[in-house]
């Protein structure tokens, strides 16, 4: 019988050679493969934000498992004022959160830097650019990677081509990001392009609100955007105490309702990995 044994083990071993060594040697741990979460962090104005910009929808539909996408984007605010307000401060600790494996910045102002919005707008000339290379070299002080985007354009038509007030914004962050090596996503020449291919009339569908009469006929008879106070209102009725921000909106050429968030959001997810190969593996294109 014991010899039987020792030919019955001399056999298993021949048959299945990884048997011997596995009963030999003291049973190890397997080393588990767990993946590394990555984040991305969205900081912009509101063509960002949530509630009227794309980044939710870019968070929701364009990043994969188990990446981390946070929106710090904020309506309303400028290159200088994002950071004279302490909002820039939270995107810094943000990205320090130990844990993580990389950390991308996709960052873009320009909408509110312009003339005429008392303590939002910044010299094109001097504090814009210093704003947006100081943002750049914080990313990277941080240990985060930086990724630069152009304005959203406005949808506003004039004679049927696109009013194009915010090129000299898109062209200071174009010269920052060739000056600084920093990737960059040009959304204000492709939303610019697609607002473009579909027209003053079709473009509406983009909007946060619904046009009113009066803007839709305009831009379908002659090509023209009308002033967009003349939108309409929504909710009017509400009772003050029951009123939230956007409940009082009202329909515009710079805010983006569902279509344009999807729109736009897939632009950036397409132009992203181009512009910056190493967050591929975190975007759903």
């Amino acid at each position: 019988m014991k010899r039987f044994s020792l030919v019955l083990a001399g056999f298993a071993a021949m048959a299945l050679p990884g048997l011997a060594s596995a009963r030999s040697e003291p049973a190890k741990a397997q080393s588990g493969t767990i993946e590394s979460v990555n984040k991305i962090i969205l900081v912009g104005d509101s063509t960002t934000a949530t509630g009227n910009g794309w980044g939710p929808m870019f968070c929701a539909h364009h990043t994969t498992h188990p990446t981390a996408c946070l929106n710090l984007a904020r309506n309303g605010r400028s290159s200088g004022s994002y950071r004279a307000e302490g909002l820039w401060d939270v995107a810094l600790r943000e990205m320090q959160v130990e844990g993580y494996g990389k950390v991308f910045v996709i960052i873009g102002f320009g909408h509110n830097d312009q003339p005429g919005k008392p303590g939002r707008s910044t010299d094109l000339a001097a504090e814009f650019p210093a704003n947006m290379r100081r943002y750049v070299e914080d990313i990277r002080s941080a240990g985060a990677i930086p990724i630069l985007f152009t304005p959203l354009t406005r949808r506003l038509f004039d004679g049927g081509e696109v009013v194009r007030d915010l090129d000299p914004w898109a062209t200071t962050i174009r010269q920052i990001a060739t000056k600084t090596g920093t990737p960059l996503i040009d959304l204000n020449e492709q939303s610019r392009e697609i607002v473009q291919a579909l027209g003053p009339s079709v473009q509406n569908m983009l909007a946060e609100r619904p046009a009113s009469p009066e803007v839709a006929a305009a831009a379908a008879i002659d090509g023209k955007t009308l002033p967009a106070e003349t939108g309409h209102p929504a909710s009017p009725n509400v009772p003050a105490d029951l009123r939230i921000a956007k409940m009082n909106s009202r329909f515009d050429y710079t805010h983006l309702g569902e279509y344009g968030a999807k729109l736009f959001a897939s632009v950036v997810a397409a132009q992203v990995i181009k512009a910056e190969p190493d967050i591929r593996p975190l975007i759903r294109p």
